[in-house]
């Protein structure tokens, strides 16, 4: 049991000593707000990975699904400074109508 444990502490911690470089996202206005809220959770990396085709309402969604779906214990003013941020930074446009 205690090897398992072992074990398990140095998985968890590999990435930690991993000596990677820290995701760095653009400065603008909300970028700490972000920062702050989105990371607590997962990686930043994730917003530059998905920037391709985010539009902003999707951005819009994907931030009331941590909300809603995940639980991100972040404040409505927040969740508004952060979508603002995401789909200003690192948004596509929306198609146009047809």
């Amino acid at each position: 049991m205690r090897n398992l444990l072992a074990a398990s502490l140095l998985f968890f911690a590999a990435p930690a000593m991993a000596d990677e470089d820290a995701i760095k996202l653009k400065p603008a206005p909300g970028h700490d707000t972000v920062e702050q809220n989105c990371a607590m959770c997962h990686s930043l990396d994730y917003v530059r990975m998905n920037s391709t085709f985010m539009t902003p309402q999707v951005w819009n969604d994907v931030v009331q699904k941590m909300i809603k779906a995940y639980g991100a214990p972040i404040e409505a003013a927040d969740a508004k400074i952060i979508t603002d941020y995401l789909a200003t930074q690192y948004g596509v446009p929306a198609p146009a109508k047809p």
